[in-house]
């Protein structure tokens, strides 16, 4: 089997943990008989840098004919002053709406290994398993009109039931994969697209006996996430506030450097860590890779099927946490932290060591 990936480094820490997860999966497919061929693209500053449009059309082209994209992370601060449709910003927004992809998955699970190094307290926070669920391709992000003149500044919120029906037919199937809950997040006391929403994932519950549905404001969301985060299965919501409710669930891990996100529906799928470009340690060997290498089972899942490699590498990536190895932002002034690159060899050599018992 051959596993066909565009690699995007882009800017930042991006290309450090780029590389972890091109190794990794290169490791896993000796491992599990499949190949990957996979090419790399500028994108984002790092594009603009080279004289290239932040998306240059080679690299969507590239996007297109791949099964799946792995984008590292984009964002700069030098880029703080050119114009919008040139921020490193812009092209992952461009990249996801022409490659149509429409829901974005990010699931936070907080293991033994990582109850002490969360946020919150350990008994609030042990047995946290939750899935956001966040509708990607329409809401606040993408509503027309939008612009500024003259001091002022304009955006259009704007959902059809098409776009909440089909976010919502997917968070009850992956509901139905889990504990059957799903909690549909809105704002429908203020809000005319949040009623709308609501009443669409209402009729769609009522086609599926077997999922609990509860609707929460967002606000009550933020809150219980960090009360109660056990309380979720699965979060369905729209793309402004699942952007930040799952960043809030970064807390409760210990670090948006643990997370990785899928975002599926179009022609290609396109994965990517959570965090984001972190211009500040870019090149000094630090970044976290774990949110890219959680992106990485999480390609292997969805877009390959390949289930057993993807749960390896969750396994080794456990393992590795469990024998007490951390970077640096989740090391306690008690531990020695590990750079990038260290720690997945530690990931790799357990893959090793799994294939081998």
């Amino acid at each position: 089997m051959e596993l066909k990936v565009a690699f995007l480094p882009g800017d930042g820490v991006g290309p450090e943990v780029t590389e972890s997860a091109r190794g990794v999966l290169d490791a896993l497919g000796d491992r599990f008989g499949f190949s990957v061929r996979g090419s790399s693209h500028p994108v984002g500053w790092s594009a603009v840098q080279q004289g290239y449009d932040s998306l240059p059309d080679a690299t969507l082209q590239a996007c297109l004919e791949a099964d799946a994209v792995f984008l590292g992370a984009v964002g700069h601060p030098n880029a703080d002053g050119v114009p919008p449709g040139q921020r490193p910003e812009a092209a992952l927004l461009r990249l996801r709406s022409e490659l149509g992809c429409w829901a974005n998955l990010r699931p936070l699970k907080v293991g033994e290994e990582l109850v002490d190094r969360s946020a919150l307290k350990a008994e609030r926070v042990r047995g946290t398993d939750l899935l956001v669920v966040r509708e990607l391709a329409g809401g606040l992000y993408y509503g027309e009109p939008r612009g500024s003149e003259n001091g002022h500044a304009w955006n259009t919120l704007r959902y059809e039931e098409g776009e909440v029906g089909r976010i919502a037919e997917l968070a009850f199937d992956l509901a139905e994969r889990r504990r059957g809950r799903v909690t549909s997040v809105d704002k429908a006391n203020v809000l005319e697209t949040s009623r709308l929403w609501r009443d669409v994932v209402a009729e769609v519950g009522r086609a599926r006996p077997g999922v609990a549905l509860e609707h929460m404001f967002v606000d009550r969301a933020a809150m219980e996430l960090v009360l109660n985060p056990t309380r979720f299965d699965v979060i369905v919501t729209s793309n402004l506030f699942g952007d930040i409710l799952s960043d809030e669930a970064g807390a409760l891990a210990g670090s948006l450097g643990v997370l990785g996100s899928a975002s599926l529906g179009g022609r290609s799928d396109l994965y990517e860590p959570v965090h984001g470009s972190a211009p500040d340690i870019a090149g000094c060997g630090t970044a976290n890779p774990m949110g890219a290498l959680s992106s990485v089972a999480l390609m292997l899942r969805h877009t390959f099927a390949l289930e057993e490699a993807a749960e390896a590498l969750d396994d080794a990536v456990r393992a590795t946490l469990a024998a007490g190895i951390w970077t640096a932002d989740l090391a306690t002034p008690a531990d020695e932290p590990v750079g990038t690159d260290a720690f997945t060899a530690q990931v790799r050599d357990r893959l090793g060591r799994s294939e081998e018992s």
